[in-house]
């Protein structure tokens, strides 16, 4: 396979850290990257070094449609927030006519459930987008999948991740996101929320956030390959420290079912505690834009989920 040229939307704390990533990779390489504010192409490839040279634009996310015929896949690291947001985004790129591979890191249900309506518009463009290539829904909803096949009923998939940050600053966005899954927020007040705001909710917290049955996409995603017959089958929660970089829990994914000969019992898989968010989340995610390039050679073409493919090993 040649190497892939990725066009990242959003520098933020994933897009930094796409990358990085990329930059140890044979196979891959970041041509093109934006952010509210600028953008920047380089056929050269770009690094982290390289963003403090981005071009001031009105529309950075239309300057990289125009370079559309530039690069082959897209790793959306954009903010969840609103859920029409990435939707809306992907939508611009089908009206220009790209013809390419896109991944993502979305999260909630609702945002996924807009997403599935791009099929149609996806497959007229000859394109292809895995949605939900993260660590959860991603790495951890595709380990379900794998874990269901010892059984022949499933009782529940339960999991409960751990993120450790030394400071909220570099994932500004996926912060706003864990705040409007804490009771009395909604999506809009998360959005609208100042940085001090923000402050002053994580210092009432000592800067942890502990979220209970959250509105992840792992269960749609889960329930549309047939791994659970109910939504409410699936829970999500986890900790957020943003002020220590240690995981303050191990990240896990419990299964448990049925096995054919009557057998209750459960699968579990750990994350290492001494991976990060963003290795857990940029790994995946370029492993699955190498799937849907792959995808598209055999004219496989729409819109699809995470734990639907396994992704491939970027080098």
């Amino acid at each position: 396979m040649k190497k892939m040229r990725i066009a990242v939307l959003g520098a933020g704390g994933l897009g930094k850290a796409c990358l990085e990533v990329v930059a140890k990779k044979k196979e891959a390489e970041v041509v093109a990257i934006c952010d509210s504010h600028g953008y920047l192409y380089s056929g050269k490839g770009i690094g982290v070094e390289d963003l403090m040279r981005l071009k001031p634009s009105r529309d950075p996310i239309g300057e990289i449609i125009k370079l559309k015929n530039r690069f082959d896949g897209i790793f959306v690291a954009l903010p969840n927030l609103p859920n029409e947001f990435i939707p809306g985004v992907a939508k611009r790129f089908m009206k220009a006519g790209y013809s390419g591979v896109y991944t993502c890191a979305l999260k909630r249900t609702a945002a996924i459930k807009l997403m599935m309506k791009l099929d149609s518009g996806l497959k007229k463009n000859n394109s292809i987008y895995i949605a939900g290539c993260g660590a959860t829904p991603g790495l951890l909803s595709a380990a379900a999948v794998l874990a269901a096949q010892s059984f022949t009923e499933i009782e529940n998939v339960n999991i409960w991740w751990g993120v450790g940050i030394s400071n909220w600053d570099a994932y500004k966005a996926t912060i706003r996101e864990d705040i409007a899954h804490l009771p009395g927020y909604t999506v809009l007040k998360a959005k609208r929320m100042t940085d001090t705001q923000v402050d002053k909710l994580l210092d009432r917290t000592e800067g942890r956030l502990e979220l209970h049955n959250m509105e992840h996409a792992d269960d749609i995603l889960l329930k549309n390959v047939g791994v659970v017959d109910s939504l409410d089958k699936v829970s999500v929660g986890g900790v957020m420290d943003t002020r220590h970089a240690k995981k303050p829990v191990s990240t896990t994914m419990t299964l448990t079912g049925t096995t054919f000969e009557g057998k209750r019992s459960s699968h579990r898989f750990i994350l290492g505690d001494e991976t990060s968010m963003a290795a857990n989340v940029i790994g995946p995610a370029l492993g699955y834009m190498k799937r849907a390039l792959w995808l598209k050679q055999r004219k496989i073409y729409g819109m699809f989920g995470s734990t639907e493919f396994m992704p491939m090993i970027v080098k």
